[in-house]
């Protein structure tokens, strides 16, 4: 497993499967190649939920977001 989290206070968010962190990597782009840093907003996860995004990660995701405007996320393997 891997352990979603939050690149700026360094806060677990929770965990997440090789194919959700496959999925994020595909939608998202990396800030810089060797940092791992994805930034997140309401709209990505609309967009997610568009082209059948796990509803699992969507929930996580939205947890995390918790009201923000957008936030930046990173994850470690466990």
């Amino acid at each position: 497993m891997l352990k979603l989290l939050d690149a700026r206070t360094g806060q677990e968010l929770g965990t997440i499967t090789e194919e959700q962190l496959l999925f994020l990597q595909q939608e998202l782009e990396e800030e810089f190649p060797e940092d791992g840093e994805y930034y997140i907003e309401p709209a990505t996860l609309e967009m997610f939920e568009e082209q059948g995004g796990d509803p699992v990660l969507l929930a996580l995701l939205r947890q995390a977001l918790d009201g923000r405007d957008g936030m930046d996320l990173t994850w470690t393997r466990r």
